[in-house]
């Protein structure tokens, strides 16, 4: 088991800091713990050959997720922790079909059959402001750590939350390793569809306004080092049974510019109506640009057309959506949902991306440059799921989700033709 160097520092500064009485006040009186059992199944059936030349690929895991989160100390400034370890086993999954994102892959090609990790932060806070140091999850527009496969995201740096003025929420951090869903240790590397920032580091700094309110929004930046500005804006209007979201990012390259020329504009606009046990949603996505919308961290994208594979964020591209969700409680199965949703997207043109750049490298080869996608790109995605959550009993809060992804490109949009299959099973344990 890897522990990251903010552990340590965590444990030493608990260790050498803290009186027994002080920690036993606040510190533990109001601690919670869990241990996540999530159970993974996914099967990626490519109806194109896939950049690793594998017409299929499939891996069953089991993850334990086990995350410990203090209280505080007494006193002006109060000290807490938090902390989080993970172990991931193989129970299915070849050479031949590995490479899911479920499990690391060694230089052989094949799945490990097992990994794990551990981290943690220190944290300190005063009134309602606090200030985490260490290896966390990260929620914001402009960068998210994602919660998608076997084990989650992790960023280490520090992160400033304050709520000191009524309905904001002011954030700050500064990350400099990025840990992915399938590694057992951080590394300062950030990767995105064309950025690549190795030993870099990532600047955020933003306010969610008036979430809790009918009428709110987020204003947000952030500075991926030596690559770009990213700046977003979001307007929701959430009243009754009507939702109305808007998104707008729009990015700049800067410093060195490692991932070429970018002047990227991308926003969304979606509606979504509920009646009874039904809700449906029409959403519209729009990039303003010759390069993708690029991001970084598996989440950090709000966009509405961004879901299960696709994110509909081509050069240029502009994309539709129709959802509908059902509750079947009211039809006597409570804790069973379905949705399904359709996304289309086209006029993709990504030719005239800047030439040398992370989205038209030359080819050293060939001595041609080769863009990430062509002139006319389009695609659709089609998802079903398919979720139950047991209500009461000793199985209470047991998931079991199904879902079915179909994903069709032609060639100048160069993504995959797929059909994925994910079934995960989570079961919460709460000490």
């Amino acid at each position: 088991m890897i522990i990251c160097p903010p552990s340590r520092i965590t444990l030493l500064l608990l260790l050498c800091g803290l009186t027994e009485s002080a920690v036993a006040s606040g510190f533990f009186d109001d601690a919670t713990s869990e241990v996540l059992l999530r159970n993974f199944y996914l099967s990626n059936d490519y109806r194109s050959p896939s950049s690793a030349e594998k017409n299929y690929k499939q891996e069953w895991a089991q993850g334990f997720i086990g995350t410990f989160s203090s209280g505080f100390t007494p006193g002006t400034v109060g000290i807490g922790v938090d902390a989080h370890a993970f172990s991931g086993f193989k129970l299915d999954g070849g050479k031949g079909h590995s490479g899911t994102g479920l499990l690391p892959v060694d230089s052989d090609g094949r799945s490990e059959s097992n990994y794990s990790s551990a981290g943690g932060a220190l944290k300190l806070k005063a009134s309602r402001t606090t200030l985490a140091f260490g290896e966390m999850t990260v929620q914001t527009p402009v960068f998210d750590t994602s919660d998608k496969r076997l084990q989650p995201e992790y960023a280490t740096g520090f992160l400033f939350n304050s709520r000191e003025i009524d309905h904001i929420n002011l954030q700050a951090g500064h990350f400099t390793a990025f840990k992915n869903q399938d590694s057992s240790s951080g590394k300062g590397d950030f990767y995105g569809y064309g950025a690549t920032t190795e030993h870099g580091s990532i600047n955020v700094l933003g306010a969610d306004l008036f979430a809790d309110n009918p009428l709110g929004g987020a204003l947000y930046a952030s500075e991926l080092s030596d690559t770009w500005h990213q700046y977003y804006a979001n307007l929701h209007f959430n009243q009754s049974a009507v939702l109305l979201d808007a998104n707008l990012y729009h990015t700049r390259d800067t410093g060195q510019a490692l991932a070429g020329e970018i002047a990227n504009s991308a926003y969304s606009l979606s509606g979504k109506y509920t009646f009874g046990a039904h809700a449906v949603m029409l959403g519209w996505q729009q990039i303003n640009s010759d390069t993708p919308f690029d991001f970084v961290g598996g989440d950090s994208i709000y966009l509405a057309n961004s879901i299960k594979y696709a994110d509909f964020n081509g050069a240029g591209e502009r994309s539709w959506q129709t959802r509908y969700d059902l509750d079947l409680g009211a039809f006597g199965i409570p804790g069973l949902t379905f949705m399904t949703r359709y996304v289309s997207g086209s006029h993709i043109d990504g030719t005239h991306a800047p030439k040398g750049g992370a989205y038209n490298p030359l080819h050293a080869d060939s001595g041609e440059y080769q863009p990430q996608q062509g002139d006319g790109g389009k695609h659709w995605e089609r998802d079903i799921d398919l979720k139950y959550t047991v209500q009461s009993g000793a199985t209470k809060d047991l998931t079991v989700q199904l879902s079915h992804v179909s994903h069709r490109a032609n060639e100048a949009q160069a993504g995959d033709d797929i059909d994925r299959i994910y079934v995960v099973l989570q079961y919460p344990l709460a000490f």
